[in-house]
């Protein structure tokens, strides 16, 4: 597909009318500028009503206007808290002139340790042994895509490691070498605490949380950090659902995606 950015968010926004429909058990007619369905249906309707709740990112304009119209979570990469306020702001604006509401999630990565000290020294390791030729490199790949998101992350550290604590325990050294989500929370488990307390005010529901190694990363997590975080009962007084995720959608500056076996996969 060659269409510019601005088709695509075309296209996207004529298959999501055309995939709720069908999901909520309609049958739907449609004729848009790229997509066009006679009677389209499915045979086996969603557990879930009507649809599947729909998950999605962007930052651009186009982005927010199609989150506003069409998904349930709309979801931000993880940038300073007054950035992801405005990205908030616009689409609970947009949102609310069509009557709809939306929920908002946040994507980051984690390094927490039992001190501050320690968990700064292991993101500093993350990247030690990168060097200034390897990021060059990955930033010049990185800049080619018209992704709003990319240069975001990217205007945050500039392709430079002398700035990358571009929020208090936010650290954007991830994204010198790694396209999307570029950004994690590092410090001790009070610190990170602290920030995703920040964030869940602004309105952020959902945490996407990763780190490196990712097994390891997780045992942290759960040990030092999901003691200080109210489970999801105590916070919204919903049932706890399980999630499933994998690797797609996720770039690394070398292109390479290391094999299924070892990949980390949890489900709750």
């Amino acid at each position: 597909m060659y269409l510019s950015h601005a088709e695509r968010y075309e296209v996207t926004d004529e298959f999501l009318k055309i995939w709720r429909g069908v999901a909520a058990g309609e049958t739907v007619n449609f004729a848009g500028k790229h997509l066009k369905v006679d009677n389209a249906k499915t045979l086996y309707p969603p557990v879930q009503r009507p649809y599947p709740p729909l998950y999605f990112g962007g930052s651009s304009a186009p982005a927010i206007d199609l989150a506003a119209e069409q998904v349930d979570v709309y979801l931000t990469w993880g940038e300073p808290p007054a950035a992801v306020a405005e990205k908030i702001g616009a689409v609970r604006r947009k949102a609310a002139a069509l009557g709809r509401t939306v929920k908002f999630g946040i994507r980051l990565h984690v390094i927490v340790r039992e001190t501050s000290e320690q968990a700064w020294q292991a993101a500093e390791d993350l990247i030690a042994h990168v060097s200034d030729e390897t990021i060059a490199a990955a930033q010049t790949a990185f800049a080619r895509f018209d992704s709003v998101g990319q240069q975001r992350m990217a205007a945050l550290h500039g392709g430079r490691r002398d700035h990358l604590e571009v929020s208090p325990n936010l650290w954007a050294g991830v994204g010198l070498v790694r396209g999307g989500a570029g950004t994690a929370l590092v410090g001790s488990p009070q610190e990170v605490a602290a920030r995703i307390h920040e964030y869940a005010e602004l309105g952020i529901e959902s945490f996407i949380f990763s780190g490196y190694p990712h097994l390891e990363e997780a045992y942290r997590v759960a040990e030092l950090l999901f003691p200080l975080l109210p489970l999801p009962q105590q916070a919204s007084g919903a049932a706890v659902a399980a999630n499933l995720t994998g690797p797609f959608g996720e770039m690394i500056a070398n292109d390479i995606v290391p094999p299924a076996a070892d990949r980390v996969r949890e489900s709750a």
